[in-house]
């Protein structure tokens, strides 16, 4: 099968792989995204919210700092899909992440990314993407 689907409203729905570095243009677009990542064996996905900066991804979390720091890598995703249009793209990026505990650095990307919580929960991370998949959904085109 050619990845070419048939919606229930009967248009044709298609999806492509895109390069990396059209993937790290769509992840600059998003608000908002989710941090994934493993915990005594089960998967813990957190909302979050994220810049590119300098070809390093910053990451604002509301998660424990000791539930990440010492982690070979992360992984982040984030997407935008129009359901109703059955358009729009996905992208991950994973790689070698470090908690942000410089304190001016910090206080600069809290001002920067609202966040959900405060205290132990609201967790700073720059991630340096190894991997990024990006995945585009579109209309198919007549044949």
């Amino acid at each position: 099968m050619s990845g070419r689907r048939l919606h229930p409203d009967g248009a044709g729905r298609a999806g492509r792989a895109c390069r990396a570095s059209e993937a790290l243009w769509l992840l600059e677009s998003a608000a908002q995204g989710r941090l994934v990542y493993f915990q005594h064996d089960r998967a813990v996905v957190r909302p979050a919210v994220h810049v590119l900066q300098y070809g390093r991804l910053i990451v604002r979390t509301p998660a424990q700092q000791a539930a990440l720091s010492g982690r070979a890598a992360l992984t982040y995703q984030a997407d935008e899909i129009k359901v109703a249009g059955g358009t729009g793209w996905t992208v991950t990026v994973t790689g070698p992440a470090e908690v942000i505990t410089n304190p001016d650095e910090a206080a600069h990307y809290r001002r920067t990314l609202s966040g959900w919580a405060h205290g132990p929960h609201d967790t700073l991370l720059r991630i340096q993407p190894q991997t990024v998949a990006g995945f585009r959904l579109a209309h198919a085109e007549a044949r």
